[in-house]
């Protein structure tokens, strides 16, 4: 039997944010179909009180950021830049040109070809996500992108350093200070001072996510990816401040964030709610991951971890999913789950290594789209 402890909102509040968000979006969109860089420069304004003489940003610009960011930052954007790139160029090498005669004069093929321009959005307006920028900008230059346009937005009223240093050395070829919908709609649809891209890519809040959503078709997209989501399947030898740790890092992104827990010990699961009490109280991110963990977070009991949860996050479809649980315990467990954006096996693997270092991108489907 299935028993939940903790749920969030339910659907019919779910729905009218959902319905208020498309219809947000829509104008949004429109607007600046319209009316171009003068929508865009108030949409700025009005959501990021930012309206600088260009969005763009000049290599004078670039370089200043890069001169203010202390070497120990860059040395961190250079490694994990490697790790990324290394992956992404594996993984390129596994996509093969095929030609094959399947009858006698019937020459069959297909082949891997960029696209030529690509729109990199990068979360940063309440949480600088300068990973974002590796998994996005770096990864379109690996396949052979020819023009990577690169969004973030203005963090504390200015471009974020380490965000446009990590665009810039990942190899975007233009940078722009601009944010949210905005962002995405004048990279999609074109303005006076942007040409349009062929492709958006990147992760992003509800808004961002509707946008893609919404703009799929006059533009190619990756995926709706985000807001971000974790389903941790945990049993007790995982110490609850830990699974409180890995449940906070993602709660934190975004008040639409999800994180959802699964365990067999209903005493251990009052305990992950005591330390992630202690986080929202004292971590400098306690506030925005209090309202995603008051609204979306779950814990749900099972009476067999093993026989139950492995199907259970099938249905969830969550964009990361971790097997908490001791190595011997976590593979049988990893052969069932068929469902999932990302996978991270054993105890101490938490999802935070995917998000910035370890290499595969965490650019994924979420919303249960991981289907």
């Amino acid at each position: 039997m299935i028993k939940t402890i903790k749920s969030g909102i339910n659907a019919e509040t779910a729905a009218d944010f959902d319905a208020k968000v498309k219809t947000t979006v829509e104008g949004i969109l429109a607007d600046i179909q319209e009316r171009g860089d003068a929508a865009v420069r108030e949409l700025s304004e009005k959501f990021d009180k930012w309206e600088p003489e260009q969005f763009r940003l000049t290599e004078e610009q670039i370089e200043a950021c890069i001169a203010r960011l202390p070497a120990s930052t860059i040395d961190d954007i250079k490694f994990a830049q490697t790790q990324i790139r290394r992956f992404a160029e594996i993984q390129k090498a596994a996509l093969r040109d095929v030609e094959e005669e399947t009858l006698p004069g019937v020459i069959l093929g297909h082949k891997n070809i960029p696209v030529n321009s690509v729109g990199c959005y990068v979360p940063g307006g309440k949480y600088p996500m300068v990973a974002s920028a590796h998994m996005s900008v770096l990864t379109a230059k690996v396949a052979g992108v020819e023009r990577v346009v690169a969004c973030a937005p203005p963090h504390q009223g200015a471009p974020h350093d380490a965000i446009v240093a990590a665009m810039h050395m990942a190899g975007a070829d233009e940078i722009y200070c601009l944010g949210g919908v905005q962002a995405v709609g004048a990279m999609a649809l074109g303005t006076e001072t942007m040409a349009p891209v062929d492709m958006i890519v990147g992760p992003g809040n509800a808004f961002v996510a509707e946008a893609k959503r919404q703009l799929y078709g006059r533009v190619g997209i990756d995926m709706v990816a985000g807001p971000s989501e974790i389903l941790l399947i945990a049993a007790g030898e995982k110490g609850p401040d830990w699974t409180a740790a890995d449940l906070h890092s993602q709660a934190e992104h975004d008040p639409s964030s999800q994180s959802i827990l699964i365990t067999d010990d209903e005493a251990y699961a009052r305990q992950v709610q005591d330390s992630i009490d202690v986080f929202l109280a004292t971590l400098e991110t306690g506030k925005r991951a209090r309202e995603s963990w008051d609204k979306h977070g779950a814990m749900i009991i099972v009476n067999d971890l093993a026989a139950e949860a492995p199907a259970l996050a099938n249905r969830l479809a969550a964009e990361h999913v971790e097997l908490a649980v001791e190595n011997d315990a976590a593979e049988p467990m990893l052969q069932q789950i068929r469902h999932a954006g990302s996978v991270f096996v054993g105890r101490m693997t938490p999802e935070a290594v995917g998000d910035y270092v370890a290499g595969p991108n965490h650019v994924l489907p979420a919303g249960r789209r991981a289907h």
